[in-house]
């Protein structure tokens, strides 16, 4: 096959204690998935149909590289979420059955100009201007699931330049992980490679350029994040 121009390298997440790394396809995002969380921005915590939104593989951002602060937005806030990583995939795939899609999991953030993200919603629009930009979602290298199993509970958390800003449970998820992988699967065909963010608990908040974020989730990992 030749190319008119050179295509871009894989996208890849390093995975914790092993030299391979896992090549990324979609990043699929689960909006006000903890219900404090879909209070504080004035939305109604009963389990409505989850809703989703795409960030794009090249958005991810390394561990140990620094989130520069994004064009265009006086208002950059950070959502801690745990993040879930596929191995297979298919379409109409049955709850009891989608863990065994799940490679791993790991730390990631969402990061969101919830200016842009404000306007867009008073103007109907989407908001990849407001979610896809680049290095939006800073992540922590990938823990195989066969070390640590399916975790349905546990505490996350964000601190920022030491404060506790962000702090919930993954139980508290009002869609849980299976659960998110089935109903994606009735609106994509999902592939191994794919990345669900699954929401953030309450406490999102804006960056200043020189803070340090500093995420974890007990059982799976941390994440430290300077904003350059």
């Amino acid at each position: 096959m030749k190319f008119v121009f050179p295509p871009l390298p894989q996208t890849v997440i390093p995975v914790r204690g092993q030299d391979a790394v896992f090549p990324v396809n979609r990043i699929y995002c689960v909006g006000r998935n903890y219900a404090a969380h879909a209070v504080e921005m004035g939305h109604d915590p009963d389990r409505d149909p989850p809703f989703f939104f795409q960030k794009n593989r090249d958005n991810l951002l390394p561990e140990g590289t620094d989130f520069p602060y994004p064009s265009m937005t006086g208002d950059v806030h950070h959502e801690i979420e745990l993040m879930v990583a596929l191995k297979s995939g298919g379409t109409s795939i049955a709850v009891a059955d989608a863990l065994d899609c799940v490679f791993g999991y790991g730390v990631a953030l969402d990061m969101t100009r919830r200016d842009l993200q404000a306007k867009m919603k008073d103007m109907g629009r989407p908001w990849e201007v407001a979610k896809a930009f680049e290095h939006s979602a800073p992540c922590a290298p990938l823990v195989p699931a066969a070390e640590i199993g399916h975790p349905s509970e546990g505490a996350i958390r964000l601190k920022v330049n030491g404060e506790l800003r962000q702090q919930g449970d993954l139980n508290q998820m009002i869609w849980k992980v299976p659960e998110m992988i089935s109903y994606l699967s009735d609106l994509f065909e999902l592939q191994a490679g794919d990345v669900i963010l699954t929401g953030t608990p309450s406490g999102v908040a804006a960056v200043q350029r020189g803070d340090i974020m500093e995420g974890e989730i007990d059982g799976i990992g941390t994440l430290r994040v300077a904003v350059a």
